[in-house]
């Protein structure tokens, strides 16, 4: 058994806020806005990305 699991409540809140973060980026980016703000947005979406991809989600 893993240590690190997904409960599927988690993965599903880290979906939604990789999904919102991600809108988040491509506003920003298409307005031209403050770089720092891609950042942000942009790391935010790609952690919750990977940690859905990669972290087991538990079961049963």
């Amino acid at each position: 058994m893993s240590t690190f699991e997904l409960a599927p409540l988690s993965a599903t809140i880290l979906f939604v806020a990789a999904v919102l973060a991600g809108t988040s980026y491509r506003r920003v980016w298409k307005t031209r806005g403050p770089r720092w703000q891609l950042w942000i947005f942009g790391i935010i979406a790609a952690l919750c990305l990977l940690a859905v991809g990669l972290l087991p989600l538990r079961t049963g």
